[in-house]
């Protein structure tokens, strides 16, 4: 199960999303909402979200802002902006950020649910990997251990 944690100024969008998706269903746990970045930061600290769905522009700390935060401090939450603005330099500050996906509101029926699995398929397929570093790092020290027990029986 993956945990999300949405964070949107408009009531309307925010009920919206919160009932139109079965996220027992899904196997998503929503662990949380925020109306803007600066009510929300001290509870994705708290509840370390696998998923951040944030609106872009929010009063008091946008969504930019945030998702510098969280990719500071939470790095492997991944992160879906929701704007309303079709303008480039917002898609290329949410791209230098390491954002997982932008979608523009109004979205078309389906279409964040679909963002969402995605994300959560790819989220669930890392934990199901073995830690690739921890791999390297074993396999440097059997090695490293074979080396030693080779050289230790030639030796004696």
């Amino acid at each position: 199960m993956v945990k999300l944690f949405l964070v949107e100024d408009e009531i309307v969008m925010r009920d919206g999303i919160k009932s139109q998706i079965n996220w027992e269903k899904e196997d998503i746990e929503f662990v949380g909402e925020a109306s803007d970045g600066e009510l929300a930061w001290p509870m994705i600290l708290e509840t370390k979200p696998d998923i951040l769905l944030t609106d872009i522009k929010m009063p008091f700390m946008d969504g930019l802002e945030l998702s510098a935060l969280v990719r500071k401090e939470l790095p492997d939450t991944a992160i879906i902006i929701l704007s309303g603005y079709d303008e480039f330099v917002y898609a290329q500050q949410a791209v230098s950020l390491g954002v997982t996906d932008y979608l523009l509101k109004p979205l078309p029926p389906g279409k964040l649910l679909e963002c969402i699995r995605r994300v959560q398929e790819k989220i669930e397929m890392e934990r199901s990997q073995p830690d690739s570093a921890w791999s390297d790092e074993l396999a440097r020290e059997q090695k490293d251990a074979g080396k030693n027990l080779l050289f230790r029986a030639l030796v004696t």
